[in-house]
């Protein structure tokens, strides 16, 4: 079953994960090697021509001219195929089968990787498509074409108009996918806080298996849960769920990440960090704000350990992450310059001091501020009304 399951992952995303790792400084040439043979293959399997000759110019790879003749062949023929069958069905069929013509085409132009024609021929197809489920099919359909080239403008569309589909109507089983799908572009686009909130809303009731498999969900859950919830919440979503408990030791590093994190074990929390940063920094959707996130934990961690003390020795802080006094010193001068963490350091008798901020102080502050500001307004307007 499970195998099934995984066996339906779209195959233009795992061709995407490859050319994003054949950009990877981080990947030893001789694997690169094996990544490339991938994605000829490939583009060989599917007739993509077009992405075919634009790697080729972007890794510096020699074209081969006989191989790009001979796939633009098959895509004339292929073409004229789906375009007698369509001709013959506006004919001699009724509209449905002339739809299942349109989305054929369309889906050919998916599988040979271009763009722009298979927008083209979603939005004809759409336009003789009636049932609200399969309208929201071919949005899902244009959804992994815009991952595949990660254009998040099309993708934030796309699920706004999903999100209008569903007012019209629309079952269970594709609501619960596409929070999958916006959880994933709010990840892409650096709103960890609105992932979590989606992917763990999606971990009971996880189908989106053309996207990613269920470790790499979990995965996305707990790297974005850990920077977003406080420790009730992530107790009760993540530490303890059974979702995440049954897949969570398949994942290297990342049980000693989460727990380890929860638990207070600063030391095992920072090693299972270190090597967990790979994982992120070869993640297409996490690449780009590896940087980010790495000092967002950070953070999160020394703002955590910070919370049980007044004040504390730097040499007690750094034994308790395993890191040097100068390491700490570093670290914690730019979080708290950046107003990230509300703490000092005396560095003349080494020691932090913490100065949380008076959430009731500041609460009866704003409210004195808010009433003189409406008396103001009130004397304001009655002096209007004498007049």
């Amino acid at each position: 079953m499970e195998a099934d399951k995984e066996a339906c992952q779209d195959p233009r995303l795992e061709l995407a994960r490859k050319l994003f790792l054949l950009s990877a400084p981080e990947i030893p040439d001789i694997e690169k090697v094996q990544l490339k043979e991938d994605v000829i293959a490939a583009a060989r399997e599917d007739d993509m021509a077009g992405p075919y000759e634009g790697w080729c110019h972007k890794f510096g790879w020699e074209i081969d001219h006989a191989l790009l003749a001979k796939m633009r062949a098959k895509i004339d023929e292929e073409v004229r195929k789906l375009d007698e069958k369509i001709a013959d069905a506006e004919e001699n069929l009724g509209e449905s089968e002339v739809r299942d013509a349109l989305l054929a085409k369309a889906l050919f132009f998916i599988r040979i990787g271009e763009k722009e024609l298979t927008l083209e021929q979603l939005k004809i197809t759409e336009a003789k498509t009636v049932a609200v489920g399969h309208k929201m099919d071919l949005v899902f359909h244009t959804l992994r074409l815009a991952f595949f080239f990660l254009d998040c403008d099309l993708i934030s569309k796309n699920i706004e108009k999903a999100k209008s589909l569903f007012e019209e109507g629309g079952d269970w089983e594709r609501k619960n996918r596409l929070k999958v799908y916006e959880g994933l572009y709010c990840m892409a686009t650096r709103n960890f806080k609105k992932a979590a909130e989606l992917f763990l809303d999606s971990i009971s009731t996880f189908t989106t298996y053309e996207l990613f498999s269920y470790e790499t969900f979990v995965f996305y859950s707990v790297v974005t849960s850990i920077i977003s919830l406080d420790r009730v919440a992530l107790k009760q979503k993540v530490v303890d769920a059974p979702e995440v408990l049954t897949v969570i030791e398949k994942i290297p590093h990342l049980s000693d990440f989460l727990n380890a994190f929860y638990n207070c074990q600063y030391k095992t929390f920072f090693f299972a960090f270190s090597r967990l940063t790979e994982q992120v920094r070869l993640d297409r959707y996490l690449a780009p704000h590896f940087r980010y996130y790495m000092r967002e934990v950070r953070k999160v961690v020394y703002a955590q350990f910070l919370e049980s003390y007044k004040s504390v020795t730097m040499d007690a802080m750094a034994k308790a992450f395993g890191v040097s006094i100068n390491f700490l010193d570093t670290e914690l001068s730019r979080f708290i310059a950046e107003g990230k963490l509300n703490c000092k350091i005396d560095k003349v008798a080494g020691v932090l001091e913490t100065n949380r901020p008076d959430a009731k102080n500041a609460l009866y502050q704003s409210t004195i501020k808010q009433g003189d500001f409406l008396l103001n307004r009130i004397q304001k307007l009655s002096r209007v009304i004498d007049i």
